[in-house]
């Protein structure tokens, strides 16, 4: 689902989905910068986003979650090499999910954080959409 849609054939990220974790990494091109030769805080929030939005869905099998709030620290610029947004489901309820991700640069050092609020939908999943167990 993630790779076969067209807004991430830009970026190109690879993604590592696993119970309550994701992993996904990038790396940097020029096309991702600002005016001020850095990456643009889309491209960190896009990858705090995702990591954390597919740490949530690694356990809801059914339905799509949408992300209902997302709060991002960015720390630190990065110009140049691959990054890691690693994300992590941190409380669950029937209806709404907790999850974390922090941004690491090529090394290993944080360059942004995240927290996000993620709700059920009624968007049930299918083939149609790429999605696959």
């Amino acid at each position: 689902m993630y790779n076969n849609h067209p807004l991430n054939e830009f970026y190109n990220a690879k993604v590592l989905i696993s119970e309550k974790t994701a992993t996904i990494t990038l790396v940097l091109k020029p096309k991702f910068h600002h005016a001020a030769n850095a990456v643009h805080g889309s491209v960190y929030w896009k990858l705090l986003d995702d990591a954390a939005f597919f740490a949530v869905n690694s356990i809801v099998e059914d339905v799509f979650v949408f992300t209902a709030s997302f709060t991002i620290y960015l720390t630190r610029p990065v110009s140049t090499g691959t990054i890691t947004a690693k994300g992590k489901l941190v409380n669950a309820t029937r209806s709404q999910y907790i999850a974390e991700s922090v941004l690491f640069n090529n090394q290993n050092e944080e360059i942004a954080r995240g927290s996000g609020v993620y709700i059920r939908s009624k968007l049930e999943f299918t083939p149609e959409m790429g999605y696959k167990l």
